[in-house]
């Protein structure tokens, strides 16, 4: 990561006595993810921009254990869950936000099973309560001048925990124009990745889940395809390169959509 980006960790802050408002759990993709890693960069530059302290907690993270729930191997979920949970209880976590509506969803919903309680919340929600706050001021105009969005719904994010608004209220900031899928909110379509399929081979059909997706995303006519999570927005992408329009749409999470409002993709 670039010099000008401020990235402490929890154990650098409890070293010196201090706590942060909030955690940022960064997330495997996150974490690893070559595409993914830039949304990790554009959501710490708003982060540093407005002045909110917060911390991850680099090599002590490890996965939340949702891929491993997914595919059937309730053990090692488990294991993973209460490593994780014994870390956050040791620096008295109490506010997490995180960029992955799997790992959103995990700590939310199934780690209080195992003893783990936090206020969690996902990355669209939090850079909702920015820009409602004034804290993110977007000034309209210059890119986002007449072009076209559509976003693509999470299953995690919607169909799982209801949040539908936070990330349309985000788009809307943006001087742009929001247009719809068919299908969308509630009755949106997955990308085809959750249930831990990202990680095997599709099984014989008549056609891929995410070239379907994209197709109606490209109906839309939207030059950019938003997206709030990493699955999405791997198999989003991959979808794009399938019909050979990566000169003319560009997939891109809110992070980094508000990062360039904001002129911080410098």
């Amino acid at each position: 990561m670039s010099e000008n980006i401020q990235i402490p960790t929890m154990a650098e802050l409890a070293a010196k006595g201090e706590k942060p408002e909030v955690l940022f759990w960064v997330g495997c993709a996150g974490s690893y993810d070559d595409r993914y890693k830039s949304v990790t960069r554009a959501f710490v530059k708003i982060l540093n921009k407005v002045g909110i302290t917060f911390a991850v907690l680099g090599e002590e993270e490890t996965c939340t254990g949702d891929p491993a729930r997914r595919a059937g191997n309730e053990f090692l979920f488990q294991m993973q869950a209460m490593a994780n949970i014994q870390v956050l209880d040791g620096y008295e976590i109490k506010k997490i936000v995180t960029a992955c509506p799997h790992c959103f969803n995990t700590l939310k919903n199934e780690y209080p099973d195992l003893g783990g309680n936090y206020d969690v919340v996902h990355h669209s929600q939090f850079l909702q309560e920015l820009i409602n706050t004034g804290k993110v001021t977007l000034k309209g105009g210059g890119e986002f001048k007449g072009r076209k969005i559509t976003y693509h719904d999470s299953c995690f994010l919607g169909r799982a925990n209801n949040v539908y608004e936070a990330p349309r209220k985000v788009l809307e900031a943006l001087d742009a124009v929001l247009v719809e899928m068919k299908r969308c909110k509630t009755k949106g379509l997955c990308c085809g990745a959750g249930g831990a399929q990202m990680f095997k081979d599709a099984e014989n059909g008549k056609k891929e889940i995410n070239i379907e997706r994209t197709e109606e995303a490209l109906e839309t006519g939207a030059n950019t395809i938003a997206v709030a999570c990493p699955f999405c927005m791997t198999m989003m992408s991959d979808g794009v390169k399938n019909k050979e329009k990566e000169g003319a749409v560009k997939v891109q999470d809110l992070a980094e959509l508000i990062a360039e409002a904001e002129g911080l993709n410098g």
